[in-house]
This record gives structure tokens, sequence and C-alpha cells, in this order.
């Protein structure tokens, strides 16, 4: 007999599992606990089978027969309903899977080794602001040139060209990344190029040699009222001229004090290679007197409202932005005004300060060379260095007349 919706909802659960047929195959079976299921017999190659089509209520009738003429449809054309739906749902779980962002953070995960931990943290971080949003849950087979366009030029909308570019660079090893792992098929970032607008690249902002006395003078009197750690991350910046991101996660065990050395470990440098800042006797003490804010904290620069976690990559910037200097000095602007001053006023070698401002060697000969560090010079560079920067700081520009003037080292 054909079923009704009142004859389906008015089936009681019996001590046994009974079934209510409808025609063609179809029946609805009603277990002891009361649950109904819709269910589809047929025939195939000679073998009968069954299909599951859902549980009543949320499968109503009309949904089960619309199922059902489905079904009847592909085993008319020879196909076998069964498997079909078995193909699907490993297609489903595949899609889901190798989403854009499942493939994005398997390949993040793969990369990790190599990266700092700060530009593992800034991609990801970059990835889940900009991207995963979009994207992300498409699978990554399915995304077009023009839909990964669409999503860079959001970015770009908002001014943020460098980090549109950013974003595309990553994207497309990504694709590259799922192409070699068998989950997609081509890169659409391949097809993207010039479709961006250019980024106009500049240099940092860096003060010059004259400017010293006046920033030395704003930055001793402190009008900006600036906290101590503060002024004090600005003075070693300027005497050790290391990255932003070196100063501020800085540790203590990283010196020591009685060779006068700072450490750095290669995964905090940007070239993944140690780095030794010969120490001042200005910075020794600049040092000294951070111990007294922060020496029972592991790093230097203890933020002042989460003491178990280093000052923010921003301190510095709006801590020159408050001096006066917005858009004249920035943080990577010390390393400029060092590699300048320190060759044009004291006379160093250029691959003596190179060295110590830890940049990558351009070629063998560079390297050969690197290989001999210039400890010495650099011992002698970098307390000449500081004299020079106290001597301005007392008695203004007109220092270079005296002691520092045609000096020349090596």
């Amino acid at each position: 007999m054909i079923l009704t919706n009142k004859a389906v909802q008015n089936a009681k659960p019996k001590e046994k599992l009974y079934r209510v047929f409808d025609g063609h195959g179809l029946y609805l079976e009603i277990n002891p606990n009361g649950s109904k299921y819709w269910r589809l017999k047929f025939r195939i190659g000679g073998k009968e089978k069954r299909l599951a089509l859902g549980v009543y209520p949320e499968v109503t009738l009309a949904d089960a027969r619309e199922k059902r003429a489905g079904a009847r449809k592909m085993l008319a054309s020879g196909i076998d309903p069964s498997a079909a739906k078995t193909e699907r749902k490993y297609l489903t779980a595949q899609n889901t899977a190798n989403t854009f962002e499942a493939v994005a953070r398997e390949w993040h995960e793969h990369n990790l080794e190599k990266w700092t931990p700060n530009y593992a943290a800034d991609i990801l971080h970059r990835l889940e602001m900009d991207i995963f949003g979009v994207i992300g849950k498409r699978p990554i087979a399915d995304i077009s040139p023009l839909l990964m366009l669409e999503t860079l030029k959001k970015i770009e909308k908002r001014g943020a060209h460098e980090m549109s570019r950013r974003a595309m660079q990553y994207c497309g090893q990504i694709f590259r990344y799922a192409i070699v792992t068998g989950r997609a098929e081509r890169n659409p970032t391949a097809d993207l190029k010039g479709a961006l607008k250019p980024v106009k690249h500049g240099h940092f902002s860096a003060l010059e040699a004259k400017d010293l006395p006046e920033f030395l003078h704003a930055l001793k009197g402190n009008e900006a009222r600036l906290f101590i750690q503060t002024r004090l991350a600005i003075r070693l910046m300027m005497l050790t001229f290391v990255r932003t991101g070196e100063l501020i996660q800085a540790k203590w065990a990283e010196f020591n004090f009685d060779n006068a050395e700072w450490a750095i470990p290669a995964e905090r440098m940007k070239m993944r290679r140690p780095h030794l800042v010969p120490l001042s006797k200005q910075a020794v003490t600049v040092l000294r007197d951070l111990q007294k804010h922060s020496g029972n904290r592991e790093y230097v620069f203890a933020s002042v409202a989460k003491p178990r976690q280093h000052m923010s990559n921003n301190t510095i910037l709006k801590a020159l932005e408050r001096l006066g200097y917005k858009g004249r000095m920035t943080g990577h602007g010390f390393r400029s005004l060092a590699m300048s001053t320190i060759k044009e006023k004291l006379g160093y070698r250029h691959e003596v300060v190179d060295r110590q401002l830890a940049h990558a060697q351009r070629n063998k000969v560079d390297a050969a060379y690197d290989r001999a560090q210039f400890l010495s010079e650099r011992r002698k560079m970098m307390q000449e260095w500081a004299d020079y920067l106290e001597s301005v700081s007392l008695t203004g520009d007109n220092v270079i007349q005296g002691r520092f003037k045609n000096a020349r080292i090596g």
C-alpha cells in the first residue's frame, strides 16, 4: 500500500523492528526505540542492495520519494546509487580535508623549522586576518584566479599594498605545496602577475649625524614622559643598532657581563645565524640600570602590563613619535644612522660595520671575510661609537672637530 503522511506519523514502535512500505522499493523502518529510517531496496547487477535515505521527520515522506526518484534515474542509467553516495561522501571528506585553510595550515607546519618564531606567527596571523575568512573553507583545487584576485583586492582596497603583495606570495607557496602533495593541479596566483598595484619601496626614516645632539637632548629631557624601560631600550638600540625584534626579545641569559658580550641565538636572527654584539661600557651601564626593573624576569624589556612577555613591537616607534620624531625616525633607522655615521665620522670600513649589522653576505668573497668575524675591530668600533654618542650628547656635533675627526681604522 502507498503510505500517507498520517500513516508515517502514527507508525508506533513495537517490540521488534518492522517496516511499512510505500512502493518501488521505498519503505520506513521503525525501531523499538521509536527511531524511524527511510530505506530504498533495489537490485543492480543481479544483487539486492539497500540505500539509506535519511531519518524521519527530518526527511519527510515527500523528501524520501524525491530521493527514490533520483536513485531510480541512476539505476536506469546503470549507476549504483549506493556507490554514488559513498563516492559523494568520500569527495566531501576530501574537500573538507583539502580546503585552502587546511592545506595552508599544513604548509605552515611543514615550514616551521626553517622560520623564526616571529616570522611564522606573522604569516599565520596574516592568513587568518586576510585570507581564511574569504577562501579558507573552499576546496583548494576549486579556487580560480578571479577569486584569488578578488581576495587580494580586498586587502589592497584598504591601502595595504605591500601586504597584498606578500599575501599573494604566501598563497602562491601554499598552492605550489598543494600541487606537489596532490591536492591541486594549478597555482592561480601565477596568472595574477601585474594585476596588483605596484608597491613603492622607500627607505626607513632615519636621522643624520647632525641631528643627534637634538635627539639625545630630547631623549634625556623626557618631556614625552616615556617609561624608563622605553628610554633605556632606545639607548641600547642606539648603542648596539640591532633590529627592533632582536632588541625587545632579548633575554638576560644571552648576556655575558664578564666578557661584555651579547650572544643572540640563530633562531632570533633574520638570517638564522647566531650574532655576537660586543658591549661598550655605556651599553653595560644601560643593562645594569635595566636589571633594577626586570632583572628577575626572563626578558630584558619585560612588558609593563604583562611582565612575563616582552614589550610590544610598536613601543619604540610610538616612543619616537611622542618625542616628536614621527616620520623622521624609526627603530630600523638607528641601523642606517650607525652605518653612515660610523663610516663617515669614525672612519671604519664598510665590511666591519656591515658585519655588526648582521647583514647577509652578498657573495662567496664576502662570506670568506665574514668567517673572520672582525671581532677585534668590532669591539673597538662599538666602544668608540658609544664614546662618540656620549660626546655628542654633551658638546654637540662640534665634537667631530676633536678626537673623532678624520679617524681612520684598518
